[in-house]
C-alpha cells in the first residue's frame, strides 16, 4: 500500500474508487486461480496406483489377496495344504460310499454333508498350492488309504486294511463302522487344523482351519449321537 496519496486523488473520489475496485477484482481472481490450482494438483497426485502397475504398496491386502502368486505364506502353510488334501480325499472316499451302503438314512445325509463340505475345501487348497508355487499334495506311494494308524504324518487317515474292511461291511455293521471310522478321521483332522492355526501365517489358510476344526467338532457330537441311538 502506498504512503500517500496524490492531489489529484483528493481532487477526485472517483478515481481512488475505481481503483479500490479495481484491485478487489486482481485479489478475487488471485484467489480463485489459486483454488483452481490446489484441485488440479489434488487430482493429479492423489492416486499413483497407475504409476506402479495398479498395484497398491499399502494398507491391507483385498480380500482375493490369497488368489494371487506371492501371498505372504510359510512352510506349514504349505505343509497343511498338502497333508489336509488327501486326509479330506479319504473322507470323500468314505462318504461317497456310505451314501449307497449305508442303511440308515441319518447317516446318508451326514455323508452327503461331508462331501459338500469337503469337496470345495480340497478346489480351495489346491489352488492355494499352485498360487504359492508349492508342489500338489500327493501320498506316496502305496500309502493311498494309509497314514495315521501306519505311524504316517497325517494323524486320523485310515489303513488299507481297515478301508477294505469297511467296503467289505455292510448293513448296521457298515453304519457302525462309518461312524467309528469317521469320527477317528475327524479327530485327526482337528488336530492338523489346530496345528494350522498356531503355525501358519496365511490369513486364508488359518481361517479354513478355523472352520474345520469348528464344522468336524459339531459333526463328531452328531456321529456320538448316531452311535448311542442305533
Amino acid at each position: 500500500m502506498r504512503a500517500s496519496i496524490t492531489a489529484d486523488e483528493l481532487r477526485s473520489p472517483f478515481t481512488m474508487s475505481k481503483r479500490s475496485l479495481s484491485g478487489r477484482r486482481l485479489t478475487g481472481v488471485t484467489v480463485t486461480a489459486v483454488a483452481v490450482l490446489a484441485v488440479a494438483t489434488g487430482c493429479g497426485g492423489g492416486d499413483h496406483s497407475s504409476s506402479t502397475g495398479g498395484h497398491n504398496t499399502g494398507g491391507a491386502p483385498s480380500a482375493g489377496a490369497s488368489a494371487q502368486p506371492g501371498v505372504q505364506h510359510s512352510q506349514a502353510d504349505i505343509t497343511f495344504a498338502q497333508s489336509m488334501i488327501p486326509h479330506h480325499q479319504q473322507a470323500l472316499e468314505m462318504a461317497t460310499t456310505a451314501e449307497t451302503k449305508a442303511s440308515r438314512p441319518e447317516i446318508k445325509a451326514l455323508a452327503a454333508e461331508i462331501k459338500q463340505a469337503q469337496g470345495p475345501e480340497i478346489e480351495q487348497m489346491t489352488a492355494w498350492l499352485a498360487n504359492w508355487g508349492a508342489a500338489a499334495a500327493s501320498m506316496p506311494p502305496g500309502e493311498t488309504h494309509g497314514g495315521g494308524h501306519d505311524g504316517g504324518a497325517m494323524p486320523g487317515m485310515m489303513t488299507a486294511e481297515e478301508m477294505a474292511k469297511f467296503a467289505a461291511a455292510g448293513g448296521a455293521e457298515f453304519d457302525r463302522m462309518f461312524l467309528e471310522m469317521m469320527i477317528e478321521h475327524h479327530k485327526g483332522a482337528i488336530e492338523m487344523a489346530k496345528t494350522e492355526q498356531q503355525q501358519g501365517v496365511n490369513a486364508d489358510a488359518k481361517a479354513l482351519a478355523a472352520t474345520i476344526e469348528k464344522d468336524q467338532a459339531a459333526e463328531i457330537t452328531e456321529m456320538q449321537a448316531l452311535l448311542t441311538s442305533k
